[in-house]
Parts: C-alpha cells; sequence; structure tokens
C-alpha cells in the first residue's frame, strides 16, 4: 500500500512564523504567555504547553503585570494593545501580516462609513478570534454575518463596505455577495455606495483545488484537523463532498485498519493549523498496521 502527505499542507506561513517566535522566546525564557491557542490543533498546542507556553483569555491577562504576552497570528482587537500598556505587558506580536492589513483596511472602511452614515459588515465566524480583532477596528459596531440568513440584519438603504474573514470559503463568499449586490440594488436607484472587498487569504483559497487534485490520486484520503479549525473543517467537509472515503482524524490513535480494506493508496492531508510533524506521525502510524 502506498502512503503519502500531501505536498502542499501543513502550516501556512502566518502559523509558521508564530511558532517560530514561541520558540525562540522559550529558548531563553521557561515560560510565556499566549493569548487563547496559537493554533486550533490540540496537538500542536500540547507539544507547545510543554515547552512552556501558558495559554490565557483575556480575563487573565487583566490581572498579570510587567511580564510578556503573545498574540497569535488570528490577530486582537485595539482593547488588547491597550490593556497591554495598562498593565506594562510586553506584546510578542505574531498577527499574520494578511491578517494585520485586513484590520488596517477594515479600519479605513469604517472610519469611511462613519462619514456617509454607512455600516461596516464582515462575512465570518461569530466570535471567531479573527473576527473578534476586525470588529474590535470598528469600535465593535460592524454588522458580523455567518450565512446569507443573517442578511437582514443589513440595511440596504445605507451604504456598505463588506469585508471576509480570511479563512472563509471563497465560492461561499461569493454566493453571498451576489445576495448582498442583489438587495442593495433594488433598495437603491442612485446610491453607488457599496464597496465588496475580496480579503479570503490567497493561500486558504487555493487549498481547496490543491486538496481536491490530490485526493483523486488516492484510494482513502485522512484529513488532519482540529474541529474548531474553521478552514479544517472547511476543507474536509469539501473533499468528504468529492470522495466518500476521507476521514477525519486529529491524531494517530484516530486511524482504524478497517478503513484500509482492498485500498492500495492512501493520503494524508490537513489544514493550514495542522503541523507536518503530526501528518509525518500519523503516516508511520499507518505504515504500522499496514
Amino acid at each position: 500500500m502506498i502512503i503519502k502527505i500531501e505536498p502542499l499542507a501543513g502550516f501556512c506561513f502566518g502559523v509558521v512564523s508564530a511558532i517560530n517566535l514561541v520558540e525562540k522566546e522559550l529558548r531563553d525564557n521557561e515560560k510565556l504567555y499566549c493569548l487563547g491557542d496559537i493554533v486550533h490543533n490540540n496537538m500542536e498546542v500540547e507539544r507547545l504547553s510543554k515547552l512552556g507556553l501558558e495559554v490565557i483569555d483575556i480575563e487573565r491577562m487583566k490581572a498579570l503585570k510587567d511580564t510578556k504576552v503573545m498574540i497569535r497570528a488570528h490577530g486582537e482587537p485595539p482593547s488588547t494593545y491597550a490593556l497591554a500598556k495598562e498593565n506594562n505587558i510586553e506584546i510578542i506580536d505574531a498577527t499574520c501580516p494578511i491578517v494585520l492589513k485586513l484590520q488596517q483596511n477594515v479600519r479605513k472602511g469604517y472610519l469611511r462609513m462613519k462619514e456617509i452614515g454607512g455600516q461596516v459588515v464582515i462575512y465570518g465566524k461569530k466570535g471567531h478570534a479573527e473576527v473578534v480583532g476586525l470588529v474590535g477596528q470598528t469600535n465593535n459596531e460592524a454588522i458580523v454575518v455567518s450565512s446569507k440568513e443573517d442578511l437582514d440584519l443589513i440595511n440596504f438603504e445605507k451604504p456598505i463596505h463588506l469585508f471576509s474573514q480570511t479563512t472563509m470559503s471563497k465560492e461561499d463568499y461569493k454566493s453571498l455577495c451576489d445576495e448582498v449586490l442583489l438587495r442593495y440594488n433594488s433598495n437603491n436607484k442612485t446610491n453607488n455606495d457599496l464597496i465588496i472587498t475580496n480579503s479570503i487569504c490567497g493561500k486558504v483559497s487555493s487549498r481547496s483545488k490543491e486538496l481536491i487534485e490530490f485526493s483523486d490520486t488516492v484510494d482513502v484520503l485522512l484529513f488532519v484537523s482540529g474541529k474548531n479549525s474553521s478552514n479544517g473543517m472547511y476543507l474536509f467537509n469539501l473533499c468528504k463532498e468529492h470522495k466518500e472515503k476521507t476521514y477525519l482524524i486529529s491524531k494517530k490513535e484516530d486511524v482504524k485498519k478497517e478503513w484500509f480494506e482492498d485500498c492500495e493508496s492512501v493520503g494524508i492531508s490537513g489544514a493550514t493549523s495542522t503541523p507536518r510533524w503530526l501528518m509525518e506521525e500519523i503516516m508511520q502510524e499507518c505504515i504500522s498496521i499496514n
């Protein structure tokens, strides 16, 4: 049985950069605080915790003073930086450059919409760390929509600037944008103040095509991801619709021998939050039970 890992699977550069920063800090310090899980993968979080990374929430951060706190790739709202300054906390900022640029654009969009009585709308997963950071750029006034059913929250008689969380499906975003455009045009005969920004990460959007093509080269696909990864669950469901013998796993212990009956080839892939070492560990497990 042939077992192979998708060459392009694994951490995106934003996550790689964040983890490199953690490891660099922990070479000189026994402990480093991180605001939220550095990556939506329990196995990687567990590995880093053994090195000295301690995950905290914003309430815990309020009680800290004179220390270092890391901001993960998802980014944070301005209020977090204000809290750090107040408590003399040094920020180790690992915000993904793509997310940081989006935050800046959302802020600019918000200021323009304020001038003309408009709204900032963000398509994303409500409560997701990145979305919280984006909404914070708008003084928490942005409207968050997760599906077409949420579009009733928008006043289509007013100007709109629409953005997307970077890890959303580009196909779903296009469908939502089409509906927004339809409703806006039906409510505005002369107003042209509808701005739609394509803010989905190119790495994420290209993964769909790459993953489907890879799945076509194997009989069984093992998709490695944490269930709390938006990107991971989107890619898994996409692949599952295309190839029935696609299985979601988070660790080597999840692998089942019966999946490989009458199977000549197995592929292993994962989300942009899945570490390469974990996929290699799962590959070795597949080899051992073959």
